[in-house]
């Protein structure tokens, strides 16, 4: 009986215990599967929210994306227009100093010019010498008016009755005015105010010579700096700037009205500046030209006309000069 016990391999107990853990194990597996839709489902709602909010903020990007790429686009449409206008102004500056270097190249060819024949001048012999004299004594004025002076200076009123109605004329009689002097030392032009006509020669003189006289008339044509209609500046600044001892120099005004306070007072500042020497000579003659623009005016409000002519006449007279009144545009 003992040997039979023995033989025998599983136990009943045995058997127990295999099948409770087999139990053990299913009973987990069983557990766990039921546990594990819940899981999922809470990991997908999360996943859901995540993923929605990063499309909301990838709607955000594309439309900033929008808002910078159009500030960018409208920036660079700025950039093309001022790197446009930069190049036009630069264009515009290349030429202006072309223009300016020009002018200064022939302004230094006319003086050379003028140097020499200025040299030249001075080694003339005493006979020529006698013959220029007896030339100027000869012509020495036209239509009354002294042309002895060896320097001249146009003042010329620019306003808007004059620029509009009297241009034309005022042309012809400046070119009239250099046509009596064959050839003078120096040129200059400036309006009633003091402004030059040519900014490259300001205070000193545009040298005389046939394609310089030219562009003095083409200049005019289209010349219209401001003016007050009142020719006192001019005179003043023309008399300071341009008088030394020995030079001949007249003054030709150019006006149809005067709009200052008093004629008393600048007839009163002129005598001051152009003081007589010990011969009663003026430093510079003083001639003008009354342009009818104010008495033409239908209204007949002609005053202002009047007070230049006024003005003009005493400034000739005691200046040693002459006044021409024109009575119409022809």
């Amino acid at each position: 009986m003992r040997k039979r016990r023995e033989m025998e391999i599983f136990s009943l107990s045995f058997l127990d215990c295999i099948c409770c853990g087999f139990g053990a194990i299913i009973l987990l597996f069983v557990l766990s599967k039921q546990a594990e839709p819940v899981v999922l489902e809470k990991v997908s709602a999360d996943l859901e929210g995540v993923i929605q909010k990063l499309e909301e903020e990838i709607f955000e990007l594309r439309g900033e994306t929008v808002i910078v790429n159009r500030e960018l686009k409208s920036k660079q449409e700025q950039l093309s227009e001022e790197t446009n206008r930069v190049a036009r102004l630069q264009g515009d500056l290349s030429e202006v100093k072309g223009e300016f270097a020009g002018a200064d190249g022939e302004a230094a060819v006319q003086n050379k010019i003028e140097a020499s024949l200025t040299s030249a001048l001075q080694k003339l012999t005493e006979e020529m010498m006698r013959l220029q004299e007896v030339s100027v004594k000869k012509n020495d004025s036209v239509g009354g008016i002294p042309v002895d002076s060896e320097y001249i200076i146009f003042i010329i009123d620019t306003s808007g009755s004059m620029y509009n109605y009297a241009w034309p004329m005022v042309l012809r009689k400046l070119e009239e005015t250099l046509d009596i002097y064959p050839e003078v030392k120096g040129i200059q032009v400036m309006n009633d105010m003091g402004h030059y006509m040519f900014s490259q020669y300001k205070g000193v003189w545009i040298p005389d010579s046939p394609a310089r006289r030219k562009a003095i008339v083409d200049r005019l044509r289209g010349w219209n700096p401001f003016s007050n209609s009142s020719p006192v500046e001019g005179i003043t600044s023309a008399i300071k700037t341009f008088y030394k001892p020995g030079r001949k120099i007249s003054l030709y005004v150019f006006g149809d009205e005067f709009t200052g306070p008093s004629t008393s007072q600048v007839v009163n500042e002129v005598d001051r500046i152009n003081v007589e020497d010990e011969n009663g000579d003026r430093l510079v003659r003083i001639h003008a030209v009354g342009f009818p623009v104010q008495f033409a005016r239908p209204d007949g409000l002609f005053v202002t006309g009047v007070r230049f002519s006024t003005l003009m006449r005493i400034l000739c007279e005691r200046n040693g000069g002459a006044f021409v009144g024109l009575r119409d545009f022809q």
